[in-house]
């Protein structure tokens, strides 16, 4: 096999639920001769693969990198010079903060044909599965998706223009700088900032903690939540609890 007839498709897992993959990642997954496969990206899916098809793990987690970057974008040249069809499954949406392009571009400038199936990204799923609405007319105009930490382990400088704005912030990756982001938000916007932290959205152990930017680190600490998580901020965030609000009221009037 050369590397001009091998096919590289980079795959959307989903934000976690093994069902919300989409109907082409899936088929691309029956059909993959290797699949390189993400943390984040449920082992559930590997089921799909056919027997003889090898599964290798690319995962990286924050301060556990068993391969950087540049490391994995030569495994999968390296695996479509043996292999017809490779799958490159990563957590969420390829294209979402995944760096799936880098991906695509250094497989496509060594002549491999490369394709991407979009998968559901946590910052859209995570609000869903809270019952947080990313938008309701009257409360809010639009959302923003916003990285919480660089590639140098800073502060987003867009965290700061994100909070003046009125629009809704989704946070990814930025439980560790969850203090600072809360502090950010209490100064530009107001200490009553409705806040939510969702953590391992859509599976069984979802957790779900709701507070104001000004006490939701305790929230957080006291609920033991922690990363990977998905950071909301807006006021839609009351949308879900005035929604357990009347879910109590009608299970105690039934």
């Amino acid at each position: 096999m050369t590397t001009s007839q091998a096919v590289v498709t980079i795959v959307g897992a989903g934000p976690g639920d093994p069902d919300l993959i989409t109907l082409k990642g899936l088929k691309a997954l029956k059909q993959a001769d290797v699949i390189l496969y993400d943390a984040l990206a449920s082992p559930l899916l590997l089921e799909h693969a056919r027997p003889s098809c090898k599964c290798v793990y690319v995962g990286k987690r924050k301060g556990k990198k068993e391969f950087s970057q540049e490391e994995i974008n030569q495994l999968i040249v390296f695996y479509a010079t043996r292999y017809e069809f490779v799958v490159r499954l990563k957590g969420g949406d390829p294209n979402v903060f995944g760096r799936a392009h880098e991906e695509l571009e250094y497989a496509t400038k060594r002549g491999l044909t490369v394709h991407v199936v979009p998968g559901i990204s946590s910052a859209i799923s995570a609000p869903n599965a809270a019952g947080i609405p990313l938008t309701k007319r009257g409360v809010n105009e639009s959302f923003w998706v916003v990285t919480g930490t660089l590639s140098s382990g800073e502060i987003s400088n867009d965290i700061y223009l994100a909070a003046q704005s009125s629009a809704t912030i989704i946070v990814l990756m930025g439980m560790s700088h969850l203090r600072a982001i809360a502090s950010i938000f209490q100064q530009a916007r107001s200490s009553n900032e409705p806040i939510a932290v969702i953590q391992h959205a859509t599976l069984p152990e979802q957790k779900i903690v709701t507070g104001t930017v000004t006490d939701i680190v305790q929230r957080v600490e006291a609920y033991e939540v922690s990363s990977p998580a998905v950071i909301v901020i807006g006021q839609v965030v009351n949308e879900r609890i005035a929604l357990q609000s009347l879910i109590h009221a009608e299970m105690n009037r039934a």
